[in-house]
């Protein structure tokens, strides 16, 4: 295996398994999509490596807003800026991903009933209606798929990590069913609402920290949740998308390589490749099912020239 050979997710066939992962360019203004950024997306979906590029994390509510120069996907007038991101790309014959994200506490000025601890079920199901809002609106914006952002902190990955979640109810406690619940209740409305839409999964499995999240964890959840994706996109958690511990080239592929012997739906990986020679090693040694190029692409729209 390696990155010249072609994959299918969904219906989707990508020529190369290298992927554009999502990265905060902090762009935007109001929320809304400028030139300098939809002319940052062509550039990079001009290089011939790239299948795929999956967009920068959109907030799906203002009390989400993890940074004031985000990307919004809150509102149905967002739809048509949204597009002029979409068509660009397509310009260049490449597919893209949008990621709808929720900022919970991570928020710039998060909302105390948003904490995981102290979320009523209320607040729960109306954050599900969010995503899912948000995923209809990622279609009509002509996205070939979208993923759900559960990681780097955020508030699906607070659900996610024992760290953050000391809830009691089926949201919580030491269960990884129960803190994965939010989850597949997300994926699942958004799969009966959209259909074969393409549909990944940002998983912040491992926190690599003590008392969080651990590999084995993040093995469970694939497991639990694959059903409903198309695509898992394995990075950090609580550790965001660095390991102090690790500054290796593709330093989440032991969580990666795991998640891949468990389960038949792709598995990419990112965190901190930026060669062609290593991208292809990951591959051969099947961590990976496909690559994310991140600050090598962010840095240099022409990787690997």
């Amino acid at each position: 295996m390696n990155i010249h050979e072609p994959i299918t997710i969904k219906d989707i066939t990508l020529p190369t398994r290298i992927v554009m992962p999502p990265m905060a360019t902090s762009k935007s203004i109001g929320g809304v999509i400028g030139e300098d950024l939809v002319e940052y997306y062509r550039m990079r979906a001009d290089n011939p490596l790239v299948s795929l590029i999956i967009t920068e994390h959109s907030f799906i509510s203002p009390e989400g807003i993890a940074n004031p120069k985000q990307v919004s996907i809150a509102r149905d007038e967002d739809v048509p800026e949204l597009k002029k991101i979409t068509d660009t790309i397509h310009a260049a014959g490449k597919k893209v991903f949008c990621q709808i994200n929720h900022a919970g506490a991570s928020a710039k000025n998060p909302f105390p009933h948003l904490n995981v601890d102290t979320m009523s079920k209320d607040d729960i199901q109306r954050v599900r209606q969010l995503f899912v809002a948000a995923a209809v609106r990622a279609r009509k914006a002509g996205y070939d798929g979208v993923e759900v952002h559960s990681a780097h902190g955020y508030l699906l990955n607070q659900f996610y990590s024992p760290l953050t979640n000391h809830r009691s109810d089926e949201y919580g406690a030491d269960c990884i069913e129960n803190r994965t619940r939010l989850h597949e209740e997300i994926l699942k409305e958004i799969r009966q609402t959209l259909g074969d839409f393409p549909l990944s999964l940002r998983l912040g499995g491992c926190d690599y920290l003590e008392g969080g999240s651990k590999i084995e964890d993040a093995v469970a959840a694939c497991v639990r949740l694959e059903s409903w994706v198309d695509l898992l996109n394995i990075t950090g958690g609580m550790c965001m998308y660095q390991r102090k511990d690790n500054r290796n080239p593709g330093y989440f592929s032991d969580m990666s390589k795991a998640v891949k012997a468990h389960v038949t739906t792709p598995v990419l990986l990112t965190g901190g490749i930026k060669t062609v020679e290593d991208a292809n090693r990951f591959l051969e040694d099947n961590a990976a099912d496909l690559i994310g190029i991140g600050r090598a692409l962010l840095v240099n729209a022409n990787w690997p020239e």
